[in-house]
């Protein structure tokens, strides 16, 4: 799949919270997902000793609460520099079954792609 100007427009959203959120070591990771409709909603990862949640699933959370069922794209930035990462295994298997079209930007900042969360191996990490 192609990147768009919009999936361009969604990694910047995420950096810019990770940048902005993200200066302990309890938020270490941003998400940012894109409706049909062009609605964005962010989120942090919630780091705890006794368990945590991953950005991606605070993001779906996020968009939940303003009655969001469908997710068309999602980005996830890690930070001190680590860029776009995969989805743990965990959400992407969460993702899988909540948003099984969702459009995931993966790769090296300089070589982003799109590809279906169906194309990445559920319940493994990267």
């Amino acid at each position: 799949m192609t990147m768009r100007d919009t999936d361009r427009a969604l990694v910047q959203a995420a950096t810019a919270v990770v940048k902005l959120r993200c200066r302990s070591d309890n938020h270490t990771v941003a998400a940012a997902a894109r409706t049909v409709d062009g609605r964005v909603f962010t989120g942090v990862n919630v780091h705890h000793v006794a368990g945590g949640a991953c950005a991606e699933v605070v993001t779906v959370g996020a968009a939940a609460t303003q009655g969001v069922t469908e997710l068309e794209t999602i980005v996830v930035v890690g930070d001190r520099g680590r860029a776009v990462l995969p989805p743990c295994g965990r959400c992407r298997q969460v993702l899988r079954d909540y948003f099984p079209s969702l459009r995931v930007i993966v790769g090296p900042i300089e070589e982003l792609r799109v590809v279906p969360i169906a194309a990445l191996p559920p319940g493994t990490e990267d």
